[in-house]
């Protein structure tokens, strides 16, 4: 609590913000100040993520037989690769955005499916049908015959909804379910992306955080760099198995997907890593430490200003706290002042 005379028979009783009620200490002090900056000010909250290949998800197998054949946890597969046997005979990765829902050949009406099969066709060398779309034509059934004979199959010139299957992009084999020897198991493996990207669980009050797109700061063991947000998913399953990163006892309902814009930090031996997003910003404003806030007993806030001509109070309105600095602004306010402060 500090008592000002700012004028004849005029005091004020004001107190610091931060001062924490606490006494001052008796006899003359020498007053702390700090200087009046225009800089970008920025709120943040800093949730802990994880460094890995990003959410795990399920690629399920409709093919009827025996497994001959499984890839190897860490495999990469694109589209043309086997990702496992039946029967001897390569089950191969299609990508797209819709996965075959019939057998794709003659006499098929046209569909979505139809552009699937072609796209990865001419991709991977077995054109001649023109440009991918949703109808299927002789052509694509002679492509067909010209990829099945450089697998080794039978030369039908229909691809069977079991025999390939569709993901959104190349992926990584996360764990393998299936077992050699198994029935037409529906499960064969966990995947993952190809790239390493951090994982942020989000609890429901915190979904507002993270918006595709948006930058954030990262720290990955102790270094600092950024990072774009990719993608905001709900959790499928929240059992006791993911982490509470709050301490709330609540569990995460949203993951975040986020890539380092500096791939290196994003090495092999990454560890812990810190998000920061940003909940509100001002650019070039004027900043005081909070410490230099007074809150005056009549109402509203002044900071104290230092300078050869004495101490002397001046009316401010405060704007964004952020990270024990605040936004104050006021019509003789300048960068380059001294304010007393606490801090």
């Amino acid at each position: 609590m500090v008592l000002v005379v700012l004028g004849v028979g005029v005091v004020v009783l004001l107190t610091r913000v931060g001062d924490g009620g606490a006494t001052p200490p008796s006899g003359p002090q020498a007053a702390q100040t700090a200087e009046v900056v225009r800089t970008d000010l920025a709120e943040q909250r800093t949730v802990d993520g994880k460094m890995g290949y990003g959410p795990e998800r399920v690629l399920a197998g409709r093919k009827q037989g025996t497994v001959t054949g499984l890839p190897a946890v860490g495999t990469v597969l694109d589209r043309g690769k086997t990702v496992y046997e039946v029967d001897a005979a390569p089950i191969v990765l299609f990508v797209g955005d819709i996965p075959l829902y019939r057998d794709v050949g003659p006499g098929v009406t046209d569909g979505p499916d139809v552009m699937v099969v072609e796209e990865n066709l001419r991709y991977l060398g077995f054109g001649g049908f023109g440009g991918p779309d949703r109808k299927f034509t002789e052509a694509t059934a002679a492509a067909v015959r010209k990829w099945q004979k450089s697998l080794g199959r039978q030369e039908s010139g229909v691809v069977g909804q079991a025999d390939v299957l569709v993901t959104a992009g190349p992926v990584r084999v996360s764990a393998v379910t299936a077992e050699l020897g198994a029935q037409g198991p529906s499960s064969v493996v966990k995947y993952t992306g190809t790239d390493r990207v951090v994982t942020v669980p989000l609890k429901a009050d915190q979904r507002d955080l993270a918006k595709p797109g948006e930058k954030v700061e990262l720290t990955i063991d102790d270094r600092s760099t950024h990072g774009t947000v990719r993608a905001v998913a709900p959790v499928v399953d929240s059992g006791s198995s993911t982490p509470d990163t709050g301490g709330s006892g609540q569990q995460p309902k949203f993951l975040a997907t986020v890539t380092p814009d500096d791939p290196a930090a994003a090495g092999p031996d990454a560890g812990s890593v810190s998000v920061r997003f940003t909940t509100a910003s001002k650019p070039g404003v004027l900043v005081v430490p909070v410490g230099a806030l007074v809150a005056l007993a009549e109402g509203g806030y002044a900071v104290e200003i230092a300078d050869v001509g004495g101490r002397r109070l001046m009316a401010v309105r405060p704007g964004l706290f952020a990270n024990g600095r605040v936004e104050v602004s006021a019509p003789e306010l300048r960068a380059g002042m001294r304010v007393v402060t606490t801090s």
